[in-house]
C-alpha cells in the first residue's frame, strides 16, 4: 500500500500549525509571515524559474522529435494531418494553443480495463480531463482576480473578470465560482490519486504535496471569505505595501490570513523544483513545438564535433594500383 500521501499531509499540517502559532505569537512573527517569507518566496520563485527555463532553452535538440498522431505530409495525393502532424509553423501554433488552453492530448487519453469474459476495454478518461481543465482554469482565474489587491486603481480587466466570476449572486458576500471550482477540482484530483490503485502505485510524496498545499490555500481562502471574516481593507493595505517596497503589518487581519499567505509562499518557493514547472516547460517541449518536416528537409546535428574522414576518392587514390591488380573496378583508371 502506498502511504506516501500521509507524509505530504503531515508536512502540510505541520506548516499550518507553524503559521497559525506564528500569527498568534505577536507582531514580530506576523512580520516574518507577512513580509519576510513572501519576499524570500518571490525571490526564489523568480530566480530558479528563470534558471530552469534558460537551462531548458540551452539544451540541444539536434533532431526533429515531435509527437505525431497522424499522417505526415508527403505526396500531394496522400492526405496529411496538419494538426496532429504539423508540417508548418501555423500547424504547430494551432496544436500548441489547443494543448495549452484545452488540454487536447489529455482529452484524447484513454484508460484500460478488463470487462466481461476478460475482454480488454479502452475508453476515454473524460473525468480526468474535466477535473484537470477545471482546476487549471479556476486556478488561473483566482490568481488573476487576486491582482486587485496589488493594483491601485484596480485595472478594468480584473474588475471585469471579478464581475463575471461572481455573476451567480447568492447572498452577501457574493460567491466567486472560481474559488469553489478550484476547491472541488483539487479535492477530486487528490481523491483520485489516493483511491485509484494504479495511480496511487506510481505516485510519489512530491505528487501529493502540492495538491495538499493547494487544497490548504483554497480552503483557507474560502474560510476567510465566507466564514471567518477578515479586514479586506487591511489586506489591501498590506499587499500594496509589499508591491511598493514599503511593507508593514496591519493589526486585526486574522491568523487565517497569515496561514493563507504562508501556504502561497511555500507553493511559490516549491514551484521551480517540482513538476509544477510544466507551466513553463510546455512551451519548450520539442515533442510539441517542432515542425515535422523530416521528409522535406534534411536535418543535420549542428552539435556534431568534427570527425576526420577518409573518402572513397582518397581510398581509391591510395590503393588504385592494388585494386586494378586484384581485378576490382575503379572509377578512375
Amino acid at each position: 500500500m502506498n502511504v506516501r500521501y500521509m507524509y505530504s499531509l503531515i508536512a502540510v499540517i505541520v506548516l499550518f500549525l507553524l503559521a497559525y502559532a506564528g500569527a498568534e505569537a505577536g507582531v514580530w512573527s506576523q512580520y516574518i509571515l507577512g513580509v519576510v517569507i513572501p519576499y524570500l518566496a518571490i525571490l526564489v520563485f523568480v530566480v530558479f524559474f528563470i534558471r530552469r527555463i534558460v537551462g531548458w532553452a540551452k539544451s540541444p535538440v539536434p533532431f526533429r522529435i515531435p509527437t505525431t498522431c497522424g499522417q505526415q505530409k508527403t505526396l500531394p495525393w496522400i492526405k496529411s494531418s496538419w494538426l496532429d502532424n504539423p508540417s508548418s509553423r501555423l500547424g504547430v501554433i494551432a496544436r500548441m494553443f489547443l494543448e495549452i488552453v484545452f488540454f487536447r492530448s489529455l482529452f484524447r487519453n484513454t484508460k484500460f480495463a478488463v470487462k466481461d469474459q476478460n475482454k480488454p476495454f479502452y475508453a476515454l478518461e473524460l473525468w480526468l480531463w474535466v477535473g484537470a481543465l477545471a482546476f487549471h482554469m479556476a486556478f488561473f482565474t483566482v490568481v488573476a482576480r487576486h491582482l486587485r489587491f496589488f493594483t491601485q486603481p484596480v485595472l478594468f480587466p480584473i474588475s471585469l473578470l471579478e464581475n463575471i466570476d461572481s455573476f451567480f449572486q447568492v447572498g452577501l458576500p457574493g460567491v466567486f465560482i472560481s474559488g469553489v471550482v478550484l476547491f472541488a477540482a483539487v479535492t477530486f484530483l487528490l481523491i483520485r490519486r489516493v483511491l485509484i490503485p494504479q495511480v496511487r502505485y506510481i505516485s510519489l510524496a512530491s505528487d501529493y504535496f502540492p495538491l495538499f498545499l493547494i487544497f490548504g490555500i483554497a480552503f483557507s481562502g474560502l474560510l476567510m471569505r465566507y466564514f471567518s471574516k477578515v479586514d479586506v481593507v487591511g489586506v489591501k493595505e498590506m499587499a500594496m505595501g509589499l508591491v511598493t517596497l514599503h511593507p508593514h503589518i496591519v493589526e486585526g487581519v486574522g491568523a487565517i490570513f497569515y496561514v493563507h499567505v504562508f501556504f502561497v509562499s511555500i507553493l511559490l518557493a516549491y514551484f521551480p523544483f517540482s513538476k509544477l514547472m510544466h507551466l513553463g516547460g510546455i512551451f519548450l517541449s520539442p515533442t510539441r513545438n517542432m515542425v515535422n518536416n523530416n521528409r522535406a528537409v534534411r536535418h543535420i546535428n549542428p552539435w556534431n564535433y568534427p570527425v576526420e574522414v577518409h573518402t572513397y576518392e582518397e581510398y581509391e587514390e591510395e590503393f588504385r594500383d592494388k585494386m586494378i591488380e586484384a581485378g576490382l573496378p575503379v572509377e578512375k583508371e
